[in-house]
């Protein structure tokens, strides 16, 4: 007996323990019941994929038809996701107005369909439109796809398909547009930008068969970004006298900038492949020059890694620089030997700069090999090319970065600007042989530059 009592004494106590757990989960689910629709559908469904909001139904009562009255769909098109459930979903939406539709197919059975998703979201004047449809060679765009007067903000993504449109184009409200992986010819985005009065931002990203992008009717256009990873996919030359920030990532060659008369800010950067052979030519280094002299009177310039090591060869080789009128420079790069001759005569040449930002640099960069076997093909010796005038023995690769480096670096920049303001070093943890925090008080203070060093999100110190 007195074993039961014990038991019984002690399930009381775990009763009620589940109860007050199973009031509390009440209170929890009444209190997510309780949102209003517009806080769901605006600030939660919103934001996530359409078959995820619509799983959300299980979790309260109320939810179960919310999300059909949310502004924004995107849909995953594979074989987990077949079209019928798609076209499922679309007969239970019943918003009015679509902010955003998102679509990525990359399988044959939903090419039969895509046609009908597209005028779905224009019949419900979607705003924001995503179309990727990947490894899908048989689609072309319908001829009403270029006909629309809702899309703000569209996003097109084609592999190694032709995008040619047979009729007139009147995107009259589009102000962005990002083109990526697609077939271009020149007669073909000149009839898109015919079409495309109000366009104030254009993406061009791996697009072949571009000679010559003219974007001189474009009157609002002000940011143009070009990217380009094989040879075809990029044009030749580029006019666009309206815009103010530019950003070109090239690949083996460089763009032949007719006009950039208007700008403000300029990117630059070279794609690098370990699996492919980069060939240097001095064609290509003049090539580079000549880009850098159409972008001088550019207020911001941002440099990447590889541009300074090609424009570090450059300089080595004795090739002139244009001279800029830059207030503020960005240079996302680890320091090490190859890039210091280029760093050094960008910053000689911008009589002007206040600010300059060092960034821990990303992606692959071009070995050293490559640098020094063309000054070897040059008659010249690597070894007394990248020396130091100064006598600084630099670190010839990026990983395990001293002290003295880094001191070196800030020093090196403090001596070859007169205007300077501030300096921000942010560094790479991984390549470096000490923490940050030791350096600081090693450095000279200047009064006149304010000096922040840190490494990733940390800031480590300031002089």
């Amino acid at each position: 007996m007195a074993h039961k009592s014990s038991t019984a004494a002690t399930s009381r106590p775990i009763h009620g323990i589940d109860r007050r757990r199973r009031g509390r989960h009440r209170r929890n689910i009444d209190l997510v019941s309780s949102l209003p629709d517009e806080i769901l559908q605006q600030h939660i469904f919103v934001f996530i994929p359409t078959k995820l909001a619509i799983r959300t139904s299980v979790l309260s009562r109320r939810w179960r038809h919310v999300w059909s009255d949310t502004p924004s769909l995107s849909f995953e098109s594979s074989d987990m996701l077949h079209a019928a459930s798609i076209n499922e979903t679309l007969t239970r939406y019943t918003a009015l107005k679509m902010i955003k539709f998102h679509l990525t197919s990359s399988v044959e059975h939903a090419v039969p369909h895509i046609d009908k998703w597209i005028k779905f979201a224009m019949s419900r004047n979607v705003e924001n439109l995503s179309l990727s449809v990947g490894f899908v060679s048989s689609y072309k765009l319908p001829d009403f796809f270029y006909m629309n007067s809702s899309i703000k903000q569209l996003n097109l993504m084609f592999p190694n398909s032709y995008i040619i449109p047979t009729c007139s184009v009147m995107w009259s409200s589009l102000k962005k547009l990002s083109l990526r992986y697609c077939i271009l010819s020149d007669k073909s985005i000149a009839k898109i930008l015919s079409g495309c009065p109000i366009l104030e931002s254009l993406t061009l990203s791996h697009c072949q068969r571009l000679m010559v992008l003219d974007l001189s009717r474009s009157l609002r256009l002000r940011t143009l970004e070009i990217k380009c990873s094989v040879e075809f996919s990029r044009p030749r030359q580029i006019v666009a006298p309206n815009i103010h920030r530019l950003r070109l990532q090239n690949y083996k060659s460089t763009y032949i900038l007719v006009d950039v008369s208007s700008l403000n800010e300029a990117q630059v950067d070279f794609f690098f492949y370990l699996h492919h052979k980069l060939t240097l030519e001095a064609y290509l280094l003049q090539d580079i020059l000549k880009m850098l002299h159409k972008l001088k009177n550019a207020e911001k310039l941002i440099f990447g890694c590889n541009i300074l090591q090609i424009l570090s060869l450059a300089e080595v080789c004795g090739l002139p620089f244009p001279m800029f009128k830059t207030k503020s420079m960005t240079l996302e790069t680890e320091i090490f030997q190859y890039v210091i001759p280029g760093i050094e005569r960008l910053l000689q040449n911008s009589p002007d700069l206040k600010t300059v930002n060092v960034h821990a640099s990303e992606g692959n960069i071009i070995p050293d090999c490559y640098f020094d076997n063309y000054l070897d093909l040059q008659g010249l010796s690597p070894n007394q090319c990248w020396r130091s005038k100064d006598g600084v023995f630099w670190n010839q690769s990026r990983s395990n970065v001293e002290s003295k480096n880094v001191a070196s670096f800030v020093e090196l920049m403090l001596k070859n600007t007169k205007t300077l303001d501030k300096m921000v070093v942010q560094l790479n943890e991984r390549y470096l042989g000490f923490k940050l925090k030791e350096l600081a008080p090693t450095l000279s203070h200047n009064n006149n530059v304010s000096i922040v060093l840190s490494s990733l999100n940390h800031t480590d110190g300031m002089i």
